[in-house]
C-alpha cells in the first residue's frame, strides 16, 4: 500500500478523538502561549493553528465563527481574534515555532515545545473601527 496523498497523522485514534485532541492542543496554546507536547502532535498542531491564525487575522464575522468552531472555548477564540491576531499582522505565515526539548522518561518519546514566534503582550491592541459616518453627521448639525 502506498502513502501518496494521505495527509495528517493518525495518533492511534479515531477521527473524532483526533479532532478533539488537536482542538484541545490549539486551545491550550492560545490560552497559555506556549505548551509542551510530543513532536508529532506539535507538528500536526502547526498545520492546524496556522490556518486558524490566518482566519483570525481577517477578523470578519464568517472567519470569527470559523475560529470559534476551531477552538474548544469561546474565550480562547475571542482571545485569538482580539488580542493575538492583531499582534501577528507583520507576518504572512510562520506564526508558531516548534523546538525539540527532551525525551520523555516513561516511553522515550521526543517532546517539543510549541510557542508563538512573536512576543504576545497581554494588553489588547485596539482595532480601528470606522466611525467616520456619525462624526460627519454631527458636524453637519453643528453648522446648521
Amino acid at each position: 500500500m502506498h502513502r501518496h496523498g494521505y495527509k495528517g497523522r493518525k495518533f492511534g485514534r479515531e477521527r473524532d478523538q483526533r479532532r478533539a485532541l488537536i482542538k484541545g492542543l490549539a486551545t491550550s496554546l492560545v490560552e497559555h502561549g506556549k505548551i509542551e507536547t510530543t513532536l508529532p502532535k506539535a507538528k500536526e498542531l502547526v498545520r492546524y493553528i496556522e490556518k486558524l491564525i490566518t482566519k483570525a487575522k481577517k477578523g470578519d464575522l464568517a472567519n470569527r465563527r470559523a475560529v470559534i468552531a476551531g477552538l474548544s472555548t469561546q474565550a480562547a477564540a475571542f482571545r485569538l481574534v482580539d488580542h493575538i491576531a492583531p499582534q501577528l499582522t507583520g507576518r504572512t505565515s510562520g506564526h508558531v515555532r516548534v523546538e525539540r526539548t527532551r525525551l520523555r522518561l516513561g516511553d522515550g518519546a521526543q517532546m517539543a515545545t510549541i510557542a508563538f514566534v512573536d512576543e504576545i503582550s497581554e494588553t489588547p491592541v485596539k482595532a480601528v473601527a470606522p466611525k467616520a459616518a456619525p462624526q460627519k453627521a454631527a458636524k453637519k448639525e453643528e453648522t446648521k
